[in-house]
């Protein structure tokens, strides 16, 4: 059910993330959303791993949102309703998202956020 896990850290200084992740350290940007200007997210790949950048000026209600853990699943639907049926606390219902993925956030038991998504389907 489940295919792929990455985290995604969170900065308020997307710039100052990239020059460390992609230009010391080699990251390669393989996404950005929104796909012109001044991207709000950035996906890298270095060697085999990935690693997801999110820019958010205020912290989030949880108590650790400084990382996420993006979660893959072949269906999210269903996913989060196996994992609401173990007890597992949904912050956020599966919404469609203007990127094409379907997500939603679920915590985990420490309280951090594990987004459960969907890949977008080529039409």
């Amino acid at each position: 059910m489940f295919d792929e896990l990455f985290p995604i850290l969170t900065t308020a200084d997307l710039p100052r993330a990239l020059r460390f992740y992609r230009d010391l350290l080699g990251g390669t940007v393989t996404y950005q959303f929104p796909p012109e200007g001044e991207p709000g997210y950035v996906g890298l790949d270095l060697g085999g791993s990935h690693l997801g950048i999110g820019r958010q000026e205020e912290p989030g209600e949880l108590f650790n949102d400084r990382v996420t853990l993006w979660l893959y699943a072949s269906d999210g639907d269903t996913a989060v309703d196996k994992l609401r049926a173990a007890g597992v606390k949904v912050l956020a219902e599966p919404t469609d998202q203007p990127w094409g993925e379907r997500m939603a956030t679920v915590a985990d038991p420490d309280g951090n956020r594990v987004i459960i998504a969907t890949r977008a389907t080529m039409k």
